[in-house]
């Protein structure tokens, strides 16, 4: 459309500019008529047309432009945030590992329970919630690495790993064993 928009205009101008020149060396030879001017006028208003088309085209193309780039943009941060999330996921299974390993005698394991539950607060703001292992087994949040023979069928007996979601979309899933 804006190239069609772009030729006509040029054709335009062409036109313009040659009906100027003839009309310049006329009133050279004679008089200006009102019928050359009204021709003039005519021809400049098309103009004005023209180009208040092709302006309101480029504005439209630059609105465009902004909202794709404010897609793209919005996206990136998504991907990035993702990544981020994943790395700080191993520091939070190191650190519920050192938790189960220590013992509740250890008075340091006090300040690693600390430190979880500030990294798992932060976390919280960007979105990254734990996946929920409560319901049963859902395809969608759990990978199955094996089966459970303690539990009901179809429920999670055993989290070998926590699973994690950022604002509804998987992170990572939870690893379980499922009964049979």
């Amino acid at each position: 459309m804006a190239t069609e928009q772009n030729e006509q205009a040029q054709d335009l101008q062409q036109e313009q500019i040659a009906e100027q020149e003839s009309a310049h060396t006329e009133t050279e030879q004679t008089e200006v008529t009102a019928e050359d001017l009204q021709q003039q006028i005519s021809v400049l208003a098309e103009s004005l047309k023209l180009e208040k088309a092709r302006t309101a085209n480029a504005v439209y193309e630059a609105q465009k432009s902004v909202e794709r780039i404010q897609r793209e943009s919005e996206k990136h941060k998504d991907t990035v945030l993702e990544k981020f999330a994943k790395e700080l996921l191993d520091t939070v299974d190191n650190l519920e590992r050192a938790i189960a390993a220590a013992g509740e005698d250890n008075a340091m394991v006090e300040g690693v329970k600390l430190t979880l539950k500030s990294l798992l607060t932060t976390l919280e703001k960007f979105g990254i919630t734990e996946a929920d292992t409560t319901r049963g087994f859902n395809a969608d949040l759990h990978q199955a690495v094996g089966i459970d023979p303690t539990a009901k069928a179809n429920e999670i007996g055993t989290v070998l790993q926590k699973g994690y979601t950022i604002n509804g979309r998987l992170l990572r899933p939870a690893m379980v064993m499922v009964g049979a």
